[in-house]
């Protein structure tokens, strides 16, 4: 590794990144006078960047932004061209990392450098009022069966997806759009009748009723009633894993292999 990190090339990677390169200039800054009597690139001793960095708890920011994507070293490694082992002394703190490398992290977790060093939140609390929500209707179809409301679009980095959500009466024959996502997801009736279909099975529930299920499995709604039905709905922020993925496309095809056997048959 370098003993010093070039300020001045680093300014261009991300956005915000003047604001850090004047915070680290507070730091002790070795540079050389140029004949023009200008200093050239700001350079950082180790030292001190070390220093700096390790206050910043930087590796314990990267560490956590990894383990809430459930990304292993391996995979961030690929997505950063940074080695596990690299990556690995970083969380650690045994070595220093340069703001390239930190770009590139940053980049992977949709965050901004200064991310790694702005002060540390105290506390998360979000007051969501009814006025500032939007109703939304189901994506994808021409006829939605549910509207829906986001509870929790204001939070930023949340672990879970909160809807309140209104399911309206449908003509008999009607069939669910279904879909399926990663993670899990728990749904509260609040009032009317539901008809959920967990993969093969379809399940009656009512006010008062609550189901858990996994999402993985290909999963619908309907409105059994004649009267609309009310629930709020939990989904889990879980990203798939690559072997999860694969996993997910065999079932959703068997899945889809056995829907067509079975409509060729009737």
């Amino acid at each position: 590794m370098a003993d010093t990190v070039n300020l001045t090339e680093m300014t261009t990677v991300l956005p915000g990144i003047d604001l850090l390169a004047a915070e680290l200039a507070d730091v002790e800054i070795a540079g050389e006078l140029e004949p023009s009597g200008k200093t050239s690139p700001l350079q950082v001793a180790s030292e001190q960047a070390e220093a700096f960095i390790s206050e910043k708890r930087i590796g314990e920011r990267i560490k956590h932004l990894r383990l809430k994507k459930t990304m292993g070293l391996v995979e961030l490694g690929r997505h950063t061209g940074l080695s596990a082992s690299f990556l690995s002394q970083l969380e650690t703190g045994r070595v220093v990392p340069t703001l390239r490398n930190l770009a590139r992290i940053a980049m992977v977790f949709s965050k901004d450098l200064s991310y790694f060093f702005e002060p540390e939140p105290q506390k998360l609390f979000r007051i969501h009022h009814a006025k500032d929500r939007a109703r939304l209707p189901q994506s994808g179809v021409d006829d939605p069966t549910y509207f829906f409301e986001s509870l929790g679009f204001i939070t930023p980095d949340r672990m879970l997806d909160p809807y309140f959500a209104e399911f309206v009466p449908q003509q008999p024959g009607t069939e669910a759009k279904a879909h399926q996502h990663a993670g899990n997801e728990f749904l509260f009736v609040l009032t009317g009748e539901l008809d959920v279909r967990h993969g093969d099975e379809t399940h009656q529930v009512q006010a008062g009723d609550g189901i858990y299920f996994d999402a993985t499995t290909i999963h619908s709604y309907l409105c059994s009633g004649t009267v609309s039905a009310t629930a709020i709905i939990m989904v889990s922020m879980q990203p798939v894993s690559s072997e999860a993925a694969r996993t997910l496309s065999r079932i959703s095809g068997a899945q889809s292999r056995a829907r067509l056997a079975r409509q060729q048959v009737s």
